[in-house]
């Protein structure tokens, strides 16, 4: 994993979000988990051997952030949002969580067949959460401080965690960095709001949810790309273009590539963006 500073770990290079954790002097904090089975099981043994795992936060609720708590079972108290605990791997019509977790076994992490559970397993105990909180939550391990900050537009239950002591926060995909930015179920209002709230922050780094670790500066980058996806079906409505029309013409396929081992969604992610954005637009 790559080291962001002496106590903060992440991994960047693998299909899914970016997992992380945090060493204190009073053990670990682990931020999200690999959908990997193995990299998941990988990880845990990495974190264990800084000392005990304390807390396990999720910023969000969606597949690549989750799934790993799975294989975390047993280690530390699980925290999340309850805009996260009430969506936690529930069925979409456009996605079946676990179905798209079982899908990238053969292709990113077949060893990882030997321990993926079956469906009903699974469900029967995903480690969805102990500590179930609204609006901000405060944590102390050791000498650090962990302040989880609801940032919804993204998702809901939204969060971003914010480690003064590293001067580093954990964004979730409230940041795509350099990558394609998935919108779907969006809020983009307050998506925008949330990069306001993170850009008051005082750090020097910024861990997305996906991409590169990069800095406060990339927040006004992301910014435009919402604006941009926005203004571009705003202008689609304008012209009186169908759903259809929109979904085929507005797409922003050469501005980034996807994130690693989703190179096949590119399509998907465009077509949902601009889908969405066209619903919301043009709702009663």
């Amino acid at each position: 994993m790559e080291n962001v500073t002496k106590n903060v770990f992440t991994e960047t290079r693998m299909r899914g979000c970016n997992p992380s954790f945090v060493t204190t002097s009073d053990g670990v904090v682990v931020i999200d988990t690999p959908q990997l089975p193995t990299r998941a099981v990988q990880m845990r043994t990495d974190a264990e051997q800084h000392g005990p795992i304390r807390y396990l936060i999720n910023t969000e609720h969606h597949v690549d952030h989750i799934f790993g708590n799975y294989y975390f079972k047993g280690a530390g108290e699980v925290v999340l949002h309850r805009g996260v605990y009430e969506l936690f791997m529930v069925v979409y019509p456009e996605l079946d969580p676990f179905a798209y977790a079982q899908e990238a076994i053969p292709t990113d992490d077949p060893e990882g067949a030997a321990i993926f559970p079956d469906r009903h397993r699974y469900y029967e105990d995903p480690n969805k959460g102990d500590i179930v909180f609204t609006g901000d939550l405060t944590l102390r391990v050791g000498g650090h401080t962990f302040e989880l900050l609801h940032t919804p537009g993204h998702t809901p239950g939204q969060v971003a965690v914010y480690v003064p002591q590293e001067r580093v926060v954990f964004t979730g995909d409230t940041v795509f960095s350099q990558c394609q930015t998935w919108l779907m179920t969006s809020r983009v209002d307050q998506w925008k709001t949330a990069l306001d709230r993170i850009a008051e922050l005082d750090v020097d780094h910024v861990v997305p949810g996906h991409g590169q670790v990069t800095t406060k500066q990339y927040l006004a980058v992301q910014r435009a790309m919402l604006m941009e996806w926005e203004t571009a079906v705003a202008v689609a409505v304008a012209k009186g273009w169908s759903r259809q029309e929109t979904v085929d013409r507005v797409h922003f396929k050469d501005r980034y590539p996807v994130d690693i081992g989703q190179e096949h969604m590119m399509d998907y992610i465009n077509t949902l963006n601009a889908g969405s954005l066209y619903d919301k637009l043009t709702a009663g």
